[in-house]
């Protein structure tokens, strides 16, 4: 095991598959401190050596020897599309600020392509700031689908009444999107202030007595864009005031339904200073109809 006070010093990280039995134990081992007691329950040893071993990908990134992150992946098929559909994504938390998750995505890309795939789809809670960040505007994946109550509820979620919603996402590896994210093609901090502040709010919030923001309305998006709040830190909103999760939930799932009912999909996932503390939003924009595409059904 790397000693705490060696992290500064580990610059790279090797990626490879996994192979010996205690590799896939410690993938387990790993995936229960990543998720911190988390509503999902990690993915065994039996299915990780199972995937591994008919066509599914288990790979992990090593600091020495050490496992320090650790993703999954299974093939799928939608009737149309050959892809891959990653079901595991974890970092050890005293490695998630050296940029493991988004070089295990990397890592997945590659092996991917590989293969002549073209896409790689997944899951996230939507409440989840940090997930959200890197899938949508550090690698380009575009939402498809919102999914209310995916899982049914699990683990702390069933304990405290909470549904497990999730967005859908797609990655098309070699899109042009997420070439450009890839090469650090990036919008500025301007004008990610400059689109926030473009955009109409669908979730207004406050603080609370914890330090921590509630949402108090949700509005019907108009304009070009609009923007939709999530909390900055699920954890410390789940530690701090639990009693608000039902409400977040329900804010966004209301919002997010309200944004496809009217033709708006997610553009970028924003995070911003504003008034001395961190914020997170969804940016989303109306859909361009297609010239001489007709209404939508029931709209003039």
């Amino acid at each position: 095991m790397a000693a705490a006070g060696g992290l500064d010093r580990i610059r790279e990280f090797r990626f490879r598959l996994l192979q010996k039995p205690e590799e896939f134990r410690s993938a387990e081992e790993l995936e229960r401190q990543a998720m911190g007691g988390g509503e999902e329950s990690p993915v065994s040893v039996s299915v990780l050596r199972t995937a591994q071993d008919h066509g599914g990908l288990v790979f992990g990134a090593f600091a020495d020897i050490y496992l320090a992150g650790v993703g999954a992946d299974l093939l799928g098929w939608d009737g149309s599309e050959l892809y891959r559909f990653a079901v595991l994504t974890a970092v050890r938390p005293e490695y998630q600020n050296h940029r493991l998750g988004y070089r295990l995505m990397a890592f997945r890309r590659e092996e991917a392509l590989k293969q002549g795939l073209a896409a790689l789809r997944w899951t996230l809670d939507p409440l989840r700031s940090r997930a959200a960040r890197l899938s949508i505007h550090l690698l380009g994946a575009r939402v498809e689908r919102y999914l209310p109550h995916y899982f049914g509820r699990l683990g702390w979620a069933e304990e405290e009444g909470i549904d497990t919603d999730r967005l859908r996402l797609r990655w098309g590896l070699a899109d042009a999107t997420t070439e450009a994210r890839l090469a650090g093609r990036l919008s500025s901090p301007e004008e990610d202030q400059a689109r926030w502040t473009a955009a109409r709010a669908m979730i207004t919030t406050e603080g609370a007595e914890t330090g921590l923001r509630v949402p108090t309305e949700v509005r019907e998006p108009s304009g070009p864009t609009a923007h939709l709040e999530i909390p900055f830190d699920l954890v410390a909103l789940r530690e701090h005031d639990p009693a608000s999760l039902r409400r977040w939930r329900s804010a966004v799932r209301d919002a997010f339904r309200a944004a496809g009912d009217v033709g708006y999909e997610v553009e970028d996932f924003l995070v911003l200073p504003l008034e001395h503390e961190r914020r997170s939003f969804y940016l989303l924009r109306r859909k361009t109809p297609l010239a001489g595409a007709p209404p939508p059904a029931g709209r003039p």
